[in-house]
């Protein structure tokens, strides 16, 4: 699936960035703020270009968030504690959110005083290495579906805090839903979900009963889905959900733990994994909601799905509608890394970096 990167840059105050913490390098390794420290103790003021790049096949994603950090928060502390902003003395190049990038290649160039942003090095660079890890993870996964809808399903693997930026990395990859307000906040969406294990726990597992009340309070607001698997059956549940629902009802997930077989594959013990959802169970579910007058309803998977899985489904023809997918998409690293390449308009890198200069860098205003 191709995803269109985007082309109009986010504001600086989408990000609510602690911009005074930011400043006083709070956030920073320290040997950051000890540099910036002596060079204006020293009076010292070098014009430098500094490049940015990582060593991978990858999307770029972080890179408003990073360009947000030099806009908000280079700059110095004045004779009388007040905050001299630097951005206006910066020269800044950068791609977009969510651009193919290649190994090594330049994503962003900063031109200027460095003391005015040496205490930035370490935040910025964090944010591109997490959205993009995000951004990336997400479109492998898009990738293998073939066009199927990903659910980015990982916000209970994670701290709560990376949940605004890392749900914009999977939107822009092409997640199609996400699971928390705060992942859809920054393109103004909603969380969206399916009737959870804990609710159908609290009306006595009943899990018809919970979809039903699930249903009558907000099936004019959402797409109703109801995990199916509490009872460990999940052909039955469907099936009831369905019937007690209509067309009310969008979809069922499937969700059975991998340390479970469904009572659906009890006696279909054979040449495969009868463990968790797997393409059997898909199967089953599929082929009895049809046979009972529901092929509309569709079928979601999740539990341990990554790309791999996804593709093996796919290869296999399973008949998923669509991809809930979790913690694969948060593992991994994409690390970037920024270098000083030019000092006063001549190469100053350390050896094995030189400059690499890149016609799809943008001005940044």
């Amino acid at each position: 699936m191709a995803i269109t990167p985007t082309r109009e840059r986010l504001a600086p105050d989408v990000f609510r960035l602690p911009v005074e913490r930011i400043r006083e390098g709070y956030y920073s390794d320290a040997y950051f703020n000890y540099a910036k420290e002596l060079l204006e103790a020293d009076g010292r003021h070098p014009h430098v270009t500094m490049q940015v790049f990582q060593k991978r096949r990858s999307l770029l994603g972080g890179i408003d968030e990073a360009i947000a950090v030099l806009k908000e928060c280079s700059g110095r502390g004045g004779p009388d504690g007040e905050w001299i902003d630097g951005w206006p003395e910066l020269e800044v190049e950068a791609l977009y959110e969510g651009d193919e990038i290649a190994p090594y290649e330049t994503v962003m160039t900063i031109s200027g005083d460095y003391s005015l942003f040496a205490q930035l090095e370490t935040v910025y660079l964090g944010c591109l290495a997490r959205r993009s890890l995000i951004m990336r993870n997400v479109r492998e996964v898009v990738d293998a579906a073939n066009g199927k809808p990903i659910f980015y399903f990982p916000a209970r693997h994670d701290h709560w805090l990376v949940q605004t930026g890392d749900g914009w990395a999977a939107h822009v990859a092409g997640a199609i839903g996400v699971s928390t307000d705060a992942q859809a906040s920054w393109w103004g969406g909603r969380g969206t979900g399916t009737v959870p294990h804990s609710l159908i726990a609290a009306y006595e597992g009943n899990t018809v009963l919970a979809a039903q009340r699930f249903a009558e309070r907000f099936h004019d607001q959402m797409n109703v889905t109801v995990l199916v698997d509490f009872d460990n059956h999940s052909v039955q549940t469907a099936l009831e959900v369905a019937e007690a629902l209509g067309d009310r009802l969008w979809g069922v997930r499937l969700d059975t733990s991998g340390n479970l077989v469904d009572r659906a594959l009890m006696d279909e013990m054979g040449d495969f994994d009868p463990r968790g959802v797997n393409a059997h169970l898909v199967e089953k579910v599929r082929a009895e909601l049809d046979r009972a007058g529901h092929r509309q309803v569709r079928i979601v998977v999740s539990g341990g799905f990554d790309a791999e899985r996804i593709c093996d489904f796919e290869e296999a023809g399973v008949p998923v509608d669509a991809y809930g997918v979790g913690s694969s998409l948060i593992r991994g690293e994409n690390d970037f890394t920024a270098d000083v390449v030019l000092v006063e308009g001549r190469p100053g890198a350390k050896v094995g970096r030189w400059y690499r200069p890149s016609p799809r860098l943008q001005r940044v205003e």
